[in-house]
């Protein structure tokens, strides 16, 4: 599943570090430069990996990239000329393994980028992102979100009106707080944090179960079965708590190896 949406507008400045900041508050400037974006489906985990790249420059950076499918993501780089200068994790995935290291093999000048909390994934890492953090590729910018609560290192990262939540906000529903130092109350407010942006924004999710590749913010205010607008925290606790979900299949082998960004 290829699709390629054209992006024109871009974040010009924002406040680093300022975690109190609503994020309808940022700046957005015109941009004439057009965005490639292409949502990649991995099917035993329900992964979606997000290929991005400035269409002129051809910078790039793969969001959320699975071992399993290494091939196919280095074949589109390579078939797209693409120079991918950045690896960019949501958060220690617990149900796949990353390619992050694997990737970085073939494409040796990519960064890999993950969230500042994730201190067990210092070590692989060149670079540790928090609040506000500007990761340029081209004429566009990637501003990383410090979205906790599925774990506390999760980050979501913002490209002019698209916004990539990782295992924060899904299509409907939001990520599970019930192992690796989750928190619902931390994923609440984390969530309305999003919610501050406008309704037009564009949400593409780490994970989908039912088909879906993308939505809005708007729509996630209205129809989330888990955190509409109108569910105060407390509903929003209990119903994360009633979920009664599996542990991931992989769960034992993906922490540890997401670790040392997929380097087994």
């Amino acid at each position: 599943m290829i699709i390629t949406f054209i992006q024109k507008k871009c974040i010009n400045h924002i406040h680093v570090n300022d975690k109190s900041t609503h994020l309808s508050e940022y700046d957005y400037g015109d941009l004439r430069m057009s965005l490639i974006c292409k949502p990649l489906f991995e099917q035993d985990s329900s992964t979606l990996t997000y290929l991005i790249a400035d269409s002129v420059t051809r910078e790039a950076a793969i969001i959320d990239a699975v071992d399993s499918m290494i091939d196919r993501d280095i074949g589109l780089i390579q078939e797209l000329e693409l120079n991918l200068k950045f690896i960019i994790e949501t958060h220690i995935h617990a149900d796949h393994i990353t390619s992050a290291c694997p990737l970085k093999k073939t494409f040796p000048l990519a960064k890999i980028v993950i969230g500042i909390e994730n201190i067990d994934a210092e070590a692989c890492a060149d670079i540790m992102v928090g609040e506000g953090h500007i990761l340029p590729i081209g004429e566009h910018e990637i501003v990383a979100i410090e979205t906790p609560g599925h774990t506390p290192g999760c980050m979501s990262y913002l490209v002019g009106n698209q916004v990539f939540t990782g295992d924060a906000l899904f299509i409907r529903s939001t990520g599970r707080c019930d192992f690796q130092g989750g928190s619902a109350s931390m994923l609440y407010r984390s969530i309305h944090k999003l919610f501050t942006l406008p309704d037009s924004t564009l949400v593409y999710p780490g994970h989908d179960y039912n088909g879906f590749t993308v939505s809005t913010i708007g729509e996630e205010k209205k129809f989330n079965t888990l955190i509409r607008l109108d569910f105060d925290e407390e509903t929003f606790v209990e119903k994360v708590g009633n979920l009664n979900l599996e542990p991931p299949k992989k769960i034992d082998t993906a922490v540890p190896a997401n670790h040392s960004c997929g380097l087994l």
